[in-house]
């Protein structure tokens, strides 16, 4: 394993991060924005009302996603383990 098959690993590991926190990232994005233009609009400055919303919704996307979450890190694993069985190329 020389320097270039540990970055392309790394690469890996990090796309596959980013793929997978995709869906929870985004309700809580998506969320916070509602909720921050509903706030905006009414001038309630409730600190709670910005956190409930949020955990319930990325709660309700990680159940939502959890098979395509679950699929992308299954893939990413079946890479890395393959790599290991048949070695880095030289």
């Amino acid at each position: 394993m020389n320097e270039a098959d540990a970055l392309e690993l790394m690469r890996s590991a990090i796309w596959a991060v980013i793929v997978a926190s995709g869906p929870a990232v985004g309700a809580a994005m998506s969320v916070g924005l509602v909720v921050a233009l509903f706030q905006a609009l009414t001038q309630i400055q409730e600190s709670t009302l910005t956190f409930v919303p949020k955990i319930i919704a990325v709660f309700l996307a990680m159940i939502a996603s959890a098979p395509f979450v679950g699929a992308q890190v299954f893939s990413f694993s079946e890479q890395v383990y393959a790599r290991i069985e048949h070695g880095f190329p030289r």
